[in-house]
């Protein structure tokens, strides 16, 4: 599969997905067991909010290689104009942008790349 020619917008679906994954599983392994408590903690990772924060920091710690910036650049350039009403289309449009990379790496069966840059996030 030419992952070039994946709209972009279903790697940033899938991203989501895998993100989602680690950062629930991270967190029942911190020991949550409450639904709500898990639900309240996941949003300070998975908001598009958080998620621009995150790209951010990892983007000036230089944990990105040049191909995932050329993902992110992809997504977040994207034409669609739509956003959630809960924030602005730049931060949205950064959040599907690290979204994509983490789909794009999984179609890639980069499991070990996703791995690093989720380890990043947790660790930073």
């Amino acid at each position: 599969m030419d992952l070039n020619n994946v709209n972009i917008l279903v790697l940033a679906y899938l991203g989501d997905n895998v993100y989602e994954y680690f950062i629930r599983r991270y967190l029942i392994e911190k020991g949550i067991a409450d639904v709500n408590s898990l639900q309240s903690e996941s949003i300070k990772y998975v908001s598009a909010k958080a998620q621009k924060e995150i790209f951010d920091r990892l983007y000036e710690n230089n944990v990105f290689t040049e191909e995932e910036l050329s993902v992110f650049k992809r997504a977040r350039n994207h034409k669609g104009n739509r956003h959630p009403k809960n924030c602005d289309i730049v931060t949205y449009k950064y959040a599907t942008g690290f979204e994509a990379i983490l789909g794009y790496l999984e179609l890639k069966g980069q499991r070990d790349r996703v791995q690093t840059i989720i380890d990043n996030v947790l660790g930073g």
